[in-house]
């Protein structure tokens, strides 16, 4: 099949923050020095935000680095903390603040702005278009591009108007490759291409597997009475407390702007018990008293889930590879800490374009840019993830209990500085126990109020995929899901998926199907991860697909 193609400099991989600030400061480069670059930004979304969700407590941090001016130039930070409460929830009817002196410093959000990530990144796409990048939403990145020598050259787009045979359909258009001196992924948490190069080219060899976690999240309008602009509330323990667990989680409630809260659950995709489903969790977490008084009488007007990488530094891979950088959530920069990846992600960016700019405008011929990995060693955002590379790990080696306590005595005492290290070589996929060994979990009804059946969230995601598409939910196996995680674990991707989109189906004649309602996919890579037999392999359906966020 023939494919046009365009020459670039630059093609990014990914409008997010970590994206949008590698454009931004590789072009702030090129402006002072006066030099033309060519700086192409693809983002698989309709628009850009579309499929960005975060909480989001924002450090300004990065932002001011890349943009000292930014108030000025009207980045939406609009909601600064006023308040900062941390909850552990013993059940369903009780609870305990922690006094300030006991929260880890690094969960401190004075400064602090509470945002909505996506608006954020309409405002950084803004100006990287302003600084000459060319930012294409709807273009799906749907494969590496390879030099005869192994190093990238690109990557090209999915192909558009295939039917879900694989058959050209009257409207097809083919991929366009975009060839680069230089292949920036910053796809955000467990993207597939990043996971590619990774595999390829072995990035992690010398790291802690990557751990996960699932964010489910919803904005709410609630009364004015009981709005709060700028408190920011956390939350750990219940849901998921009890011997049925063997699973921690952390929920998040933040008043934001205009009568509206931010509340959400991460749950730790190290989950041991089959049967635990995230979203009905997150379900019951918000009829807790704690979360209840701010949402009764409210509204819910949008929902959204996305996976969440945690490991830290000493899970971090190598992020250079020929022909390119891996940064941001692709490579896992989130400071878990903090429950803030946002600013790591534009620091990683920032140290990104810098080197770009100097490779492409200096030395174009060179393949690896090892000066990134130089750079990276003495940057403050090493710095940052060294001083809180022990806290997934904690809590994964000793539970939430002693976790906690190694956190504050890292943090409080030794200040990010102790003379220790733990490495976690555990793997999420593989802590499932089998079914028969776990005990089931029996969730209510939701009421319709406070809690809602999964197709009602679904739909407020605005949630579209292109009708008569190849499905983007691959099976390596297709005989897997009922033949071995039926009868082992009771097909736990029924239960993980935040969106319906796996269903174990039985027949008239009693057989069992296992059925793939991809259309209901929000993108969020749980099913990449989770899948005990990693027998789900996630790639981009056509450009455009998925949820629309519209602020989230």
């Amino acid at each position: 099949m023939q494919r046009e193609s365009m020459e670039v400099d630059v093609v990014i991989i990914g409008a997010g923050p970590a994206g949008l600030s590698t454009a931004c400061r590789l072009l702030q480069k090129a402006q002072n020095e006066a030099k033309e670059l060519s700086v192409c930004v693809l983002e698989k979304g309709s628009e850009v935000g579309a499929h960005i969700l975060s909480g989001a407590v924002f450090e300004p941090s990065a932002l001011e680095e890349l943009f000292p001016d930014w108030q000025e130039r009207g980045a939406p930070l609009n909601t600064k903390v006023t308040g900062d409460d941390v909850y552990y929830l013993h059940n369903k009817a009780s609870s305990f603040r922690f006094p300030g002196f006991l929260v880890p410093r690094p969960m401190h959000n004075h400064g602090n702005y509470i945002i909505s990530l996506g608006n954020l990144c309409r405002w950084l796409a803004e100006q990287a278009t302003q600084l000459g990048a060319e930012v294409f939403p709807g273009f799906a990145a749907a494969e590496i591009l390879y030099n005869e020598d192994g190093s990238v050259k690109g990557v090209a787009t999915g192909n558009m108007g295939v039917d879900a045979n694989g058959e050209q359909k009257a409207s097809f258009e083919p991929g366009f490759e975009f060839h680069a001196k230089y292949t920036v992924l910053a796809e955000g948490c467990r993207g597939h291409l990043g996971k590619e190069i990774i595999d390829k080219f072995e990035l992690d060899k010398d790291s802690d597997p990557q751990h996960y976690g699932i964010g489910l999240k919803e904005v709410w309008e609630i009364p004015q009475d009981k709005h709060k602009k700028g408190l920011v509330v956390h939350t750990a323990g219940y849901p998921m407390t009890g011997p049925s667990y063997a699973a921690t989680s952390g929920g998040f409630l933040y008043h934001i702007e205009g009568n509206q809260i931010s509340l959400g659950l991460i749950a730790d995709l190290s989950y041991k018990n089959p049967y635990l489903n995230p979203y009905e969790e997150f379900q019951r977490f918000k009829h807790h008293p704690v979360i209840k008084q701010y949402i009764e009488g409210g509204k819910r007007i949008s929902y959204g889930a996305r996976a969440i990488v945690k490991g830290g530094l000493n899970s971090l891979p190598k992020m250079t590879f020929p022909g390119g950088l891996l940064i941001g959530c692709n490579a896992g920069t989130l400071n878990a800490a903090k429950i803030k990846g946002s600013h790591t992600a534009m620091k990683s960016g920032i140290l990104a374009g810098e080197i770009l700019f100097e490779a492409v405008s200096n030395n174009p011929s060179e393949k690896e840019l090892t000066e990134f990995s130089l750079r990276f060693e003495n940057s403050e955002l090493k710095e940052e993830l060294y001083k809180t590379r022990n806290f997934s790990a904690g809590f994964h080696k000793f539970g939430f209990w002693l976790g906690s306590a190694l956190a504050f005595i890292e943090q409080n005492i030794f200040f990010g500085k102790s003379p220790f290290t733990f490495h976690d070589k555990s793997k999420d996929h593989c802590q499932l126990n089998p079914a028969k060994e776990s005990l089931p979990i029996d969730y209510p009804k939701p009421d319709g109020e406070i809690s809602f059946e999964i197709l009602s969230s679904v739909f407020l995601s605005n949630t579209n995929h292109a009708e008569d598409q190849p499905c983007h939910l691959k099976l390596k196996d297709s005989t897997i899901p009922i033949d071995v995680n039926l009868p082992m674990y009771d097909e736990p991707a029924q239960r993980y998926c935040p969106a319906g989109v796996y269903e174990v189906i039985e027949e008239e004649d009693g057989k069992k199907r296992f059925q793939i309602n991809s259309q209901n996919c929000v993108h969020c890579k749980t099913c990449d991860i989770k899948d005990p037999t990693q027998n789900i392999f996630w790639v981009v359906p056509e450009g455009g697909g998925g949820p629309n966020y519209p602020a989230m």
